[in-house]
């Protein structure tokens, strides 16, 4: 998954994406851990203004965003909005996006008694990607 990503790419910022809400999460690839920084509660194009505020607030040199998919692997309707959103975050940030499978990141969150499931599943994202960099 991450065999592509440059050495100089060390700062990320991960997002849990949803129709209403979307998790938001900062890390490192020097401490390899991430940390959530709470959801947007935005839908459509009022999503874009707070987004744009954490890329202006974190700058990140590359964004993450996680992508869900059925049990088996198989794409479904979130699984394209996931990576159209991915799309999106490029096109309007000129930062290289990098897609990661989500599959039971909230349930997972979820269990660990996150107050913020989305931030803290958009941190378990995250924190996946970092571990699978060199």
């Amino acid at each position: 998954m991450a065999d592509d990503v440059p050495a100089h790419l060390s700062q990320f910022l991960a997002f849990d994406f949803g129709l209403k809400r979307t998790g938001v999460a900062s890390g490192n690839r020097i401490t390899h851990s991430a940390t959530p920084q709470g959801s947007i509660h935005a839908e459509g194009e009022a999503r874009w203004a707070p987004i744009a505020a954490r890329v202006t607030e974190w700058q990140p040199d590359a964004l993450v965003v996680g992508v869900p998919r059925h049990p088996d692997g198989a794409a479904h309707d979130n699984t394209r909005r996931a990576q159209r959103f991915a799309r999106q975050l490029r096109a309007r940030f000129g930062l290289p996006v990098y897609e990661v499978d989500e599959r039971y990141s909230t349930t997972e969150a979820l269990a660990a008694g996150a107050r913020d499931a989305d931030a803290a599943a958009a941190a378990i994202i995250l924190e996946q990607f970092l571990r699978s960099l060199a």
